[in-house]
């Protein structure tokens, strides 16, 4: 777009946009266009102007303007320089340019002021002239700027941006600014552009909310910014919508409150775990977001989880990939976290639930106790045992246990892993020093577990002492001892010792306050951590009997003197015996160790102490030394042998630790790990212990020490607190507290020395009490909303456990609200940080408000029933009345396929407070009466949700499907019953709507039917009766079967072995005559499309014979259909039809060989019914004659036998042959029905002849004599020809029993066709505005009009028609022919004229219709082709001399040049006279005799039949008098009754009473009227009569009249107004007067034209009248047609003042005078 300083207000409306910048850039356009733009004139090219627009003042400016001469000729040109001084010219006044050269003329442009100047230069020559322009435009700032931005598509409160280009298009320098508002943004704002500079202009786009936004831009620039012409504006255009994402792969949720879950299952501790989420961006924008880790409430929990994706952005319909990872610490606990996804501008923010378990290792021994037997002193023995991990983690393990052979027993390997689900073998030593009996229990310690323990035994002899052997069963029958029991007086010794002698730090005996606590503290069972951490502390195993103290020594702080020269030092351990037996201590000594005890050997008095001296000697400076001293003690004066046995040794142990480093010698720098480095102790008031893992990472053994600065040692022991440790080795420790309120929250530091003071280990311990706590959502209250009464409300409540460690919870209902309020779950476990939905159900029982107040109950999970703590929800629900109904009571769904589906949607509404739960029933019933009525076994025609629940205050679309399973009409009532809380039913029925459908089918008829060809003058009834349209119709209307059903596509049927079968007679003809094609119009008269077909056999792909056999045919039939070619055809064979639409379908018979030609073809309709057409046609030799019956069974219409008269009804014969036919009718067989002389069935005309292609009628007259039904078989007999045996039967009726009007109702005027043909024929544009004209019941020697209209459609011919009137004279149409324009109507009257006789009239009237320009056409080819025949025999003579013309075949010697026309000369030429001459004019004569040959005479255009059919029931003058009283005077009665042409006489063929028959119902004045009318008719018909009645009714009566009154009107001829006075002869059933009122409504031009042809007579006044309303009548109508007025129109009304005010004097004198006259 380009923009100059030029233009309307920015500020203005669009017009800104779409005009201004429009208009700028194509006017810039054209300029530049226009300067280089060249034109021609002349033959001389140049351009069209010169143009100047980068100039300044006071300075020239030249240009060339160039002249090309691209003539063939020399140009001469006269130059006019331009007027003004600012364009000078310099070259010549006359100018000569050569063919093909240019010549140069300079302009030089010399501007004075800021302007724009306008000059031209003019050139003359030959030819004309013709000038250049000159023009010098000002400068313009001018800016190409777009006409619109559109920015991608953006997420809410994100931001997008793209860039355009604007361009400074002008010669100067232009700045511009740019103003936009929010939420687009334009960088730079403010720039400068050189001439043909561009600049990229930056738009960010940053919505707050999903809207559209359309913003214009304002650009200003040039040095007039402010002026309203210098601004462009662009439209910037974004769209932005809401983003969302979406979390793929974590687990389904349990219900729709929880939020997803990713579940890691059981990790090893230790271990990490990774798992991977899917973040899915559905919609069609970029979206960025944020993941993160909700902190836990607990402040001693630590996040186990951890996210590598801390935020992102993902493109449309893109995913982005985060990896969780899970590394628990705490073996056997449960880890919950939450993962909350953010974006900004999202409606809803997604949280993950993270959880996963933690597992430690499963270590066990092959067997629990290890005994080694008896050995000798000075031997050793080994044995193995089996260490095995049943867990899939890597299991850490240490015996506490010297190995360097300071104790009796060893076990190899020491300390190690196990690796999972794998084991490994221990090999135990026992290598005894002294021959007493050894046992020890040894702990194996496991990281992050338990302890478990191996019992050692054995036995040392001697050759001077061999103690008793140490047996399994002994060590058994001790500890069994033991836990049962204790010894009384040890008991009560340690009782009376007090305080004083209890260990206080060491935990031998608790203090007093522990010993009254729990009395007999020693016999209760310890665990195995527990056993491991006593003998760390000095107590013996099993049994705490012996005591050492202390029981670690270290002698790592030992100062050298620079004068000392021993490196030895000693410390003394104390040894007391708290039984009441003897003791003697006996310790075990290493060879070649660094640490000694003296004396080995000792006794120990009861209840005494005694004291060893441990020194330390070390073999080898500058190292680390370290050892377990073990010590075993026994009884050792009792004779009690037995006793004996039962005292297993104890054993005790002294860690002792030290190194040899000399004074100023560097210490081994230790490289340790200590996992894990943060210890946290369960947050509750009991003991418990936790291991830590102290790894030697260096080459380099190392010692560790409890530094004593660590606080607060007097609660946490470490065990053991000092230690060596190998290189590669590792050390278990195990930490043991009671936590307390007094700790710090953040925890404390625990020292660990390593080696030497100056290297430290700090492990950080939290070991704090904290009371259980729990939170409630909603501050502890939960409201429900209103709940029906009966029904259950649920919601979700969320409880939070805020605590640092897993509790139990319970809900508490008081008894009498359990009824009213339930929760799930009621009791469960609450996991650290863990947020648990419960879901409470609300059950109101009345229309009232609850407040309940249920209970929660929580511990500690490793507590169990000890710290309950307690909280109280508040529920607030409230019960209320829940009703729905339906929006609409009824609901019309309209027609439906049978056998398909409709979804539909009931509006339910619930105008109540509280949600409804509904269960739904449909009753159904069938509206229809003539079908079967609905069954139980019937499927149920809606399908619905039978349940569910529709919130309050709100509208729910019920959906639905309906499937009608048969045609009928269903009503469908649907009723709700309320839910209770269990989901049972607890109200009774209420209706809540109707739905109405009605189940259709797709369904044909046949609305119309014509013939063509052959059969085109077949009337209706013929068409029906050869088509059997009627029970096609029939058929085509019922319902289908579920066989033919089964196949609902057309192309296929459903094979069942009973379809409908019907026949389609093509009627018969002569061999190679016209193709006998009929043509039927379907109709869809249902809603719903339908698909057709018919099928021929090949297109089933099947055999003739089965058609065969479903057709009833057998093999002769249809064998000539397997050799010849198929003779008849559809056209089209399938098609759809939409609702109300009409469709026309061809069907042709070929006449092209003799025979009676059968073919079944299937007419197959989708989703409905299948019909088995039987085609039948036949095909006669010409020579044969052959009558063709459609049908040889006939019916005749029921007879009252009461009557006066049997009716007249006829049967047809058709001559389809191409000869005339000679019928008989076998009278001979009609003699069976005789009965009393009396004749039930006689034929009228027995025999006669029949032209070819013509119909004639057999006239029959049935009497019956009984109310039965007679079947009477007739031969037919054809001269020359076959014999036919027709059926014909007939009933008769009593009209007592059904009435006289449904008792003679004729048979053959019965139609189903329609009056008025609705949709046109192929070829048709004529139409009849009836098709059929039914007159009804009149009576005999009646005449009847009736007026119908001729149409022709066409906008473009015009069209003549004629009247074939020559079938029957009852009938006449006036007028006979005429001619109807485009568009034109004409009016025809139809006058019938019923015969004396009653009878049953069914005619048909052909019209046939011709096109004008056809009509023309054929005339012009008829004399072209007339003239060209005359020519042929003609010629005429030019010889002056002859006065008459010579027609003569030709004359020898004749000069040719001389005849205008010749005939044609074959032999009058000789060759060889006249050579190739002769031979070229024979050629082209013969040539010209072979055109004539081929042109044959013209053929008359084949005329459109149009078929009126005429219906007329005659009844004797009797019998319409007695039964139709009421419509006697609308018939008007003729004077003289019809006779045929050929007059037939009833009496020659039926014998006749000659009175009257009586009639036993009839009265006497019944007889007696009959009587006086025969006589008056026979009056009425005597001539002279009625000419004297005439004659005296035609005399002038001269009277004047006595009153005043309105007298006849002046126009009307005295002679016509005789007519109408009350001296009319002939009275027929009433006044004169009304007759004649009744016949003027029903005038016939036949009638006029009748009365015109009879001879003068006075009577002339009366026929005058008629011509003249039957004339009115005609131009009435013909008006009407035009639409000059309207015949349905209200007839208005003008009241008029009374006639004595009305009258003037001058209108009073006027009277007077003519009265004078």
């Amino acid at each position: 777009m380009l923009a100059e300083a030029l233009g309307p207000d920015p500020f203005g409306l669009e017009t800104l946009r779409k005009s201004a910048n429009s208009r700028r850039k194509q006017s810039g356009k054209n300029q530049r266009q226009s300067t280089s733009q060249s034109i021609c004139f002349l033959g001389l090219e140049m351009k069209q102007e010169l143009l100047w627009d980068n100039w300044d003042v006071q300075m020239e400016y030249p240009k060339i303007l160039t002249l090309k001469n691209v003539h063939i000729k020399l140009q001469k040109l006269y130059i006019r320089p331009p007027v003004s001084k600012f364009f000078i010219v310099s070259t010549l006044r006359t100018v000569v340019v050569s063919p093909g050269t240019t010549f140069s003329i300079p302009v030089t442009f010399r501007p004075l002021r800021r302007c724009e100047y306008e000059d031209s230069i003019e050139f003359q020559g030959k030819g004309g002239s013709f000038s250049v322009r000159l023009r010098a435009i000002r400068p313009r700032h001018t800016l190409d700027v777009p006409d619109s931005v559109l920015l991608p598509t953006c997420a809410v409160q994100h931001s997008s941006h793209t860039s355009f280009l604007i361009r400074n298009v002008s010669k100067i320098q232009t700045c511009f600014q740019w103003e936009c508002t929010a939420p687009f943004q334009l960088s730079p704002k403010l720039g400068l552009l050189k001439p043909g500079q561009e600049c990229h202009i930056s738009v960010v786009f940053r919505p707050q909310e999903a809207l559209v936004y359309q913003k214009q831009a304002y650009c200003r620039f040039g040095e007039d910014r402010d002026k309203t012409d210098s601004c462009c504006t662009t439209l910037l255009k974004g769209l932005a919508k809401y983003p969302h994402f979406q979390l793929k792969n974590p687990e389904p949720k349990e219900n729709h409150w929880d939020c997803p879950v990713l579940d890691f299952g059981s990790v090893p501790v230790g271990q990490s775990l990774r798992k991977h989420i899917d973040i899915f961006n559905p919609c069609a924008v970029a979206a960025s977001f944020s993941l993160s880790l909700l902190p836990n409430v607990g402040y001693l929990l630590r996040s186990e989880f951890s996210c590598d994706v801390t935020r992102g952005k993902i493109v449309p319909r893109d995913l982005l990939q985060a990896t969780v990872t899970y590394t628990p610490a705490v073996v056997d606990t449960v880890s919950v976290g939450y993962l909350l996804l953010k974006c900004k501008g999202a409606l809803s923010e997604i949280k993950l639930k993270l959880t996963g378990k933690c597992i430690g290792t499963k270590l066990s021994l092959s067997s629990s106790v290890v005994d080694f037997g008896c050995v000798e002193e000075g031997r050793s023995i080994t044995q193995t045992v089996e260490l095995i991990n049943s867990s899939h983690v890597e299991a850490i393990y240490q015996w506490d246990l010297d190995c360097s052979g300071h104790s009796v027993f060893s076990i190899q390997p020491a300390s190690g892993t196990v690796r999972p689900r794998s084991q490994i073998t221990l090999r135990a030593v026992y290598r005894p020093t002294q021959p007493i009996a050894h046992y020890r229990r040894v702990s194996c310690l496991i990281l992050h577990r338990d302890p478990i323990v191996l019992d050692l035994i054995g036995t040392c002899h001697s050759e001077l002492h061999q103690p008793v052997v140490l047996k399994l069963e002994h060590l058994v029958l001790y500890n069994l001892n033991w836990s049962r029991r204790q010894d009384q007086s040890d008991t009560l010794i340690a009782m009376q010792q007090g305080p004083e002698v209890q260990l206080h730090q060491q935990g031998i005996l608790s203090s007093s306050e522990e010993s009254h606590q729990r009395p007999n503290s020693a016999s209760v069972s310890r665990t195995p951590m527990e056993d491991y951490y006593q003998s760390c502390l000095g107590c013996s195993l099993p049994s705490p009997r012996v005591s050492v103290e202390p029981s670690e020594l270290v002698f790592n702080h030992k100062k050298y003197s620079s004068f000392s020269t021993s490196t030895t030092s000693s410390q003394c351990v104390s040894i007391t015996n708290h039984t009441s037996r003897k003791l003697r201590l006996v310790w075990t000594a290493a060879p070649d160790s660094s640490f000694s005890v003296s004396p080995l050997l000792c006794d120990l008095a009861p209840l005494k102490v005694t004291s060893f001296r441990v020194t330390y000697d070390p073999k080898q400076l500058n190292n680390l030394h370290a050892a377990n001293l073990e010590c075993f003690a026994y009884h050792k004066d009792d004779n009690n042998i037995e006793e004996r046995l039962l005292c297993p040794p104890w054993s005790l142990t002294v860690r002792v630790i030290g190194h040899s480093f000399l004074p100023g010698k560097e210490h081994f720098i230790p490289c340790c790990s200590l996992k894990p480095p943060l210890v946290v102790f369960p947050p509750l008031s009991v003991l418990s212990y936790r291991t830590v893992l102290l790894q030697n990472c260096g080459i380099l053994p190392l010692t560790f020490s409890l530094g004593h600065s660590s606080a607060p040692t007097e609660s946490v022991f470490l065990v053991p607190s000092c230690g060596l440790i190998q290189p590669g080795n590792h050390q278990i420790l195990t930490l043991r507290t009671t936590p307390t309120e007094n700790y710090p929250k953040k925890g404390f530091n625990l020292c660990l020395q390593l080696n030497a003071d100056g290297h430290m280990k700090e492990l950080t311990v939290v070991s704090v009490v904290e009371k259980p706590s729990v939170s409630l959502e909603g501050d502890g209250s939960l409201y429900f909303h209103p709940t029906a009464v009966g029904s259950q409300m649920r919601h979700p409540h969320h409880i939070q456990n805020l605590s640092n460690s897993p509790l139990r919870f319970h809900w508490s209902i008081p008894e009498q609200d359990q009824s009213l309020i339930c929760v799930e779950p009621e009791a469960g476990e609450l996991h650290p940080n863990e947020n648990l939905a419960q879901i409470w159900s609300f059950n109101p029982l009345a229309e009232k408000t609850y407040t309940l107040t249920p209970t929660l109950t929580f511990w500690p999970t490793w507590t169990p029933g000890r710290n309950e703590s307690q909280m109280t929800l508040k529920v607030v629900g409230t019960g209320a009345k829940g009703v729905i109904e339906a929006e609409r009571a009824a609901v019309d769904v309209g027609e439906i396929l049978v056998g398909s589906c409709r979804a539909i949607e009931i509006p339910l509404v619930n105008k109540s407070p509280c949600p409804v739960s509904f269960s739904l029933s449909v009753q159904q019933t069938l509206l229809d009466e003539e079908i079967i009525p609905f069954q139980e076994t019937d499927p149920t025609a809606l399908q619905l949700c039978e349940r569910g629940t529709i919130a309050s205050h709100s509208t729910m679309f019920l959906r639905s499907t309906v499937i009608p399973y048969r045609r009928a009409q269903y009503l469908l009532t649907i009723s709700y019953q309320t839910l209770n809380a269990s989901g049972c039913l607890s109200s009774s029925p209420q209706a809540l709507c109707e739905v109405r459908v009605k189940g259709v089918l797709p369904t044909l008829q046949v609305i119309d039917a014509c013939g063509f060809g052959n059969v085109s003058r077949l009337s209706k009834m013929q068409l029906l009766k050869h088509f059997s349209l009627d029970s096609l119709n029939n058929h085509l209307l019922s319902s289908p079967s579920p066989a033919e059903q089964f196949y609902k596509n057309p192309s296929r049927h459903s094979l069942h072995p009973g379809p409908s079968t019907l026949y389609f007679n093509f009627s018969a003809a002569p061999l190679n005559s016209d193709l006998s094609t009929f043509v039927l119009m379907f109709h869809n008269p249902s809603s719903i499309p339908i698909k057709w077909a018919f099928l021929f056999p090949e297109e089933q792909k099947m055999e003739l014979e089965y058609w065969a056999e479903t057709g009833q045919l057998n093999g002769t039939e249809m064998s000539p259909m397997k050799v010849h070619e198929n003779p008849f055809s559809v056209s089209p064979c399938s098609g759809t039809l939409l609702p109300d639409q009409q469709r026309a379908v061809r069907f042709t018979y070929r006449h092209d060989f003799v025979g009676v030609h059968q073919l079944p073809v299937v007419f197959k309709l989708s989703h409905s019914r299948e019909i088995l057409l039987n085609f039948q046609g036949v095909t006669v030799n010409t020579d044969r004659p052959y009558l063709h019956f459609a049908s040889k069974k006939h019916v005749f219409t029921p007879v009252n036998i009461a009557g006066f008269a049997a009716p007249r009804q006829v049967y047809e014969l058709h001559n389809a042959g191409a000869v005339a036919v000679h019928y008989k009718v076998d009278l001979p067989a009609l003699s069976q029905l005789r009965a009393d002389n009396i004749t039930v069935l006689s034929c009228l005309n027995p025999e006669g002849e029949i032209l070819p292609g013509k119909t004639t009628f057999l006239n029959w007259i049935f009497s019956p004599l009984e109310t039965k039904t007679y079947h009477m078989d007739i031969p037919i007999h054809v001269q020359g020809g076959d014999t036919t045996l027709v059926r014909f039967e007939g009933s008769g009726l009593n009209p007592s029993e059904m009435g006289f009007k449904n008792s003679f109702k004729c048979r053959d005027t019965e139609t189903s066709e329609s009056c008025i043909q609705r949709l046109p024929l192929p070829g048709q544009v004529v139409f009849l505005s009836n098709n059929s004209v039914s007159l009804g019941d009149i009576p005999v020697c009646s005449r009847s009009s009736r007026i119908f209209f001729l149409t022709n459609t066409s906008h473009t011919d015009t069209y003549h028609y004629k009247w074939d009137q020559n079938i029957d004279q009852a009938i006449q149409i006036c007028p006979e022919r005429g001619s109807l324009h485009p568009g034109e109507s004409g009016l025809c009257v139809l006058t019938f004229t019923s015969t004396d006789y009653p009878t049953c009239y069914q005619q048909d009237v052909i019209c046939e219709v011709i096109q004008e320009a056809a009509l023309k056409q054929y005339h012009n080819a008829l004399h072209c082709w007339e003239e060209k025949q005359r020519h042929l025999k003609e010629f005429r003579i030019a010889d002056k001399n002859l006065t008459e013309p010579v027609a003569t075949p030709g004359r020898k010697g004749a000069t040719l040049k001389n005849y205008k026309t010749l005939p044609p000369i074959y032999n009058t030429c000789n060759c060889e006279t006249f050579g190739g001459r002769c031979s070229r004019i024979v050629r082209a004569e013969q040539r010209a005799q072979e055109a004539l040959k081929e042109w044959r005479h013209p053929e008359p255009p084949l005329p459109l039949l149009l078929h009126l059919g005429i219906t007329a029931n005659s009844h004797h003058f009797l019998e319409y008098l007695i039964h139709f009283p009421n419509q006697i005077n609308k018939h008007y009665q003729c004077t003289q009754p019809f006779k045929p042409q050929k007059q037939e006489t009833i009496s020659s063929y039926i014998s006749l009473p000659a009175e009257p028959p009586s009639v036993t119902h009839v009265s006497v004045g019944s007889v007696t009227t009959h009587i006086l009318t025969s006589l008056l008719r026979s009056i009425f018909h005597d001539p002279a009569f009625t000419q004297c009645v005439v004659a005296s009714a035609s005399k002038a009566i001269t009277y004047e009249s006595k009153e005043p009154g309105p007298s006849r009107s002046p126009s009307v001829p005295s002679t016509l107004s005789s007519a109408t006075t009350p001296d009319q002869p002939v009275q027929l059933g009433g006044t004169m007067s009304r007759q004649r009122e009744q016949c003027s409504t029903v005038v016939s031009e036949g009638t006029a034209e009748c009365l015109r042809n009879t001879p003068h007579t006075p009577n002339v006044p009366r026929d005058l009248s008629e011509e003249v309303l039957l004339k009115t009548l005609h131009n009435l109508m013909m008006e009407a047609i035009s639409g000059e007025f309207a015949l349905t129109a209200h007839p208005s009304t003008l009241t008029l003042p009374p006639v004595s005010t009305r009258r003037t004097p001058k209108a009073e004198a006027e009277q007077r005078g003519d009265s004078k006259k």
